[in-house]
């Protein structure tokens, strides 16, 4: 098919989710991709956060061939090397304890949620947990982590949210703490919003809201899909703050500290 019938085609197969642009990317090499009209440009999104070692990356896919070769797909229910590896590498680089592989950033925030409501299951014996999220937020387009998406606009197709998730204003610590009561299982928030800008937490909010979560018994989560070395200087936003945390999530992982 040409490009204009990959298009076509595309509209009348696909459900309709994002208005796309008129490209047909055909295949990429470095910081390039090209389209099938033979087209270059420059990835300054690196796929969306996938790409950060960008395409046709030798060592990336031989080792990605080798694994096919090998064993493409197991179940849970049994051990397999490349994921003890790789999960001692992120407990390193993070300075966490265990970690939880997902599919998707989206998967990452719904396994904190349901995380921090049974840590407040286990402790109080009750199913009544809130957690404070902040407005202007983005955590992905499941149940759960729209829930905890400060956009009307993005939720109001799907209502009613799960309940018990209040909205406190992101960097500003006096309306988290006006929210704070007995049921708040957890705080959740971006280490860096990425909605409609760049905005990153204050040393002053995080700190602030690190101690609070300490007082109260609160676990606190945060999204750091948005970072990265070439934003922070680390290799995760949080620790430039040197906060302790019980949830990190990032592109296509979930990490957790078990208390």
């Amino acid at each position: 098919m040409n490009t204009q019938q990959i298009i076509e085609t595309a509209e009348e197969k696909l459900i309709h989710t994002y208005n796309r642009y008129q490209i047909v990317l055909d295949k990429g090499d470095g910081v390039r991709l090209y389209d099938t009209d033979g087209k270059e440009y420059l990835d300054f999104g690196a796929g969306i956060a996938v790409f950060a070692l960008g395409y046709n990356n030798k060592e990336y896919n031989d080792a990605l061939k080798a694994q096919i070769d090998k064993l493409i797909h197991t179940s849970n229910y049994f051990y397999n090397e490349p994921a003890v590896e790789a999960a001692t590498a992120l407990t390193k680089a993070s300075g966490m304890d265990r970690v939880f592989f997902t599919n998707s950033g989206t998967e990452a925030i719904e396994g904190a949620v349901k995380l921090a409501k049974k840590y407040y299951y286990v402790k109080k014996g009750k199913a009544d947990a809130e957690i404070i999220a902040m407005q202007h937020s983005f955590h992905g387009r499941s149940m759960g982590a729209l829930a905890v998406t400060g956009n009307k606009h993005y939720q109001e197709a799907f209502g009613p949210m799960i309940p018990g998730i209040k909205f406190a204003q992101y960097n500003d610590l006096d309306s988290v703490k006006e929210l704070v009561n007995d049921k708040t299982c957890a705080i959740i928030f971006e280490t860096v919003q990425g909605e409609g800008g760049i905005y990153p937490a204050t040393k002053e909010f995080i700190e602030g809201v690190r101690k609070l979560c300490d007082e109260k018994g609160i676990l606190l989560i945060l999204d750091e899909i948005q970072c990265g070395m070439g934003r922070t200087g680390s290799m995760f936003a949080f620790q430039q703050y040197g906060v302790k945390l019980i949830s990190l999530q990032l592109p296509r992982l979930l990490a957790v500290e078990f208390l």
